[in-house]
């Protein structure tokens, strides 16, 4: 999977205006409420094929403060698709075939510790914690030739660092670590589930996070995710609604452009940590 030609359509420019805003460095997953990639100063959308099927929607590919872009809505732009119901191996695959190398993923979580985490803040998680049930695709090995990938550290340092430096320039209250929960969804979980998530130490819930990090680590994409906490959950003084989450989301949409404006800047060129090499160690 180390070098994979595009298949794509144009759909509001020439091939020739395509090919020039490719191949892209950075990727972007918008999540909920996240839509708008008004950070691009230009900005085309294609219609990309993968072997896995379409992913969840058209992708923006653009120019973020001169540095070549991709924007793929993971939910589809009007929220159409359940977490457990996104095409992740065609989000995956279809941004690695537009070269993209590094991917930088915002996404609305519940608090697990609401005495440190709150609402607004952001978490620039380490680990994960998945608890998905296997419902979910999650490699792209299926046969053939098999790879066992590294995983003990699923987040990628050089580009966790890089969100951190950036949100504290910004002077933004920020978590430098910390576990996410990826369940199933789309159900939120219950009092019982939440109370065993926060007496495990782990600091938000969420639905999205996996199985991308993991597809992304075998498509040697660096990956790092800006967990949102957008509530508290379930266990808290009172239950946790899909509106709320909505309006939590809404407030922070500016906060997050701003902190992807100035990490798109500061990332560099060349890749100084071990993603790119993942697959020397896991292919037998």
């Amino acid at each position: 999977m180390r070098k994979i030609f595009p298949l794509y359509v144009p759909i509001n420019a020439t091939k020739e205006e395509i090919e020039e805003l490719l191949p892209c460095e950075i990727g972007i997953l918008g999540g909920t409420g996240n839509y708008d990639p008004a950070i691009f100063s230009v900005a085309k959308e294609i219609k990309v094929y993968t072997p896995y099927g379409p992913p969840s929607d058209n992708i923006i590919v653009g120019l973020v403060k001169g540095r070549k872009v991709a924007f793929l809505a993971r939910h589809g732009r009007h929220h159409t698709i359940p977490p457990h119901e996104i095409n992740y191996r065609a989000n995956i695959w279809a941004l690695k075939s537009l070269g993209v190398q590094r991917i930088i993923s915002p996404a609305a979580c519940g608090s697990l510790q609401p005495e440190k985490i709150k609402p607004g803040e952001f978490v620039i998680v380490n680990q994960i914690f998945d608890r998905t049930f296997g419902q979910r695709k999650d490699t792209f090995f299926e046969g053939g030739v098999v790879g066992h990938v590294e995983f003990a550290d699923p987040f990628c340092p050089e580009l966790r660092k890089i969100i951190i430096d950036c949100a504290r320039e910004l002077d933004y209250k920020i978590h430098e670590e910390g576990t996410y929960v990826c369940i199933n969804g789309p159900r939120f979980s219950t009092r019982a589930e939440s109370l065993f998530y926060k007496n495990q130490g782990f600091s938000v819930v969420g639905m999205t996070a996996y199985p991308e990090c993991v597809l992304a680590k075998e498509a040697e994409i660096c990956f790092a995710t800006i967990a949102m906490p957008t509530d508290v959950d379930v266990y808290g003084i009172r239950p946790v609604t899909a509106e709320q989450v909505a309006k939590s989301m809404r407030e922070n949409i500016e906060r997050v452009r701003k902190l992807l404006y100035r990490v798109v800047e500061a990332i560099p060129k060349e890749r100084n940590c071990s993603c790119s090499k993942v697959l020397d160690f896991a292919l037998y």
